[in-house]
């Protein structure tokens, strides 16, 4: 392999990295917000065994 070539696979590796990096989100959550805690606290009393 020429260095060309060897070359222009590391800099279309290091270029496709920084676009991954720096380019949008293509992240497909849906926007939720903040959701509540409807659920029930455990209160446990802990000893010295639980530890």
């Amino acid at each position: 392999m020429s260095i060309y070539k060897w070359l222009d696979s590391i800099s279309q590796y290091i270029s496709e990295a920084v676009v991954r990096i720096f380019g949008p989100t293509d992240d497909a959550y849906p926007i939720t917000g903040v959701q509540p805690f409807s659920g029930e606290l455990l209160h446990k009393k802990r000893g010295a065994a639980d530890w």
